[in-house]
């Protein structure tokens, strides 16, 4: 088997693995809102008693999402901006973020609107420890 083909092979599976971890889970805290973390669009991740935002940035690099939790008002719209020498995606963790599948970026950027208040947990599918949580309000 050819490398390319080795490499594709081991991409998919983790595809797939990181698709079965996307059902795990209580799904108890899919929709409990947090209002004590919000976020900026700098990337402040400090708790705030400020109103959330209609759109957030998270940073996707170093193999950390960052910040790791945003709050946002519904209707609005979390851009996440890659970069970073390893490949990630940004994949929902249960019923409620099932929506969240980005593409695999090392570089560019990928956006979701969230239309409805609720916690959305995700990961990133290659790398399973790296995880975030999107609150909308």
């Amino acid at each position: 088997m050819s490398t390319a083909t080795s490499a594709r092979v081991l991409v998919t599976m983790l595809a797939a693995a990181g698709v079965l971890l996307a059902g795990c889970g209580s799904g108890d805290s899919e929709k409990t809102p947090n209002p004590a973390t919000a976020s900026t669009a700098s990337g402040s991740s400090a708790p705030t008693t400020d109103a959330p935002q209609s759109a957030v940035t998270v940073r996707v690099d170093n193999m950390a999402f960052s910040p790791s939790s945003v709050t946002i008002t519904a209707g609005g719209t979390v851009t996440w901006k890659f970069s970073d020498s390893a490949p990630h995606a940004v994949q929902g963790i249960g019923d409620a973020a099932m929506g969240l599948n980005s593409p695999i970026f090392r570089d560019g950027e990928w956006s979701h609107t969230f239309t409805t208040p609720g916690t959305y947990r995700y990961l990133c599918p290659l790398h399973p420890d790296m995880r975030g949580t999107v609150t909308v309000q």
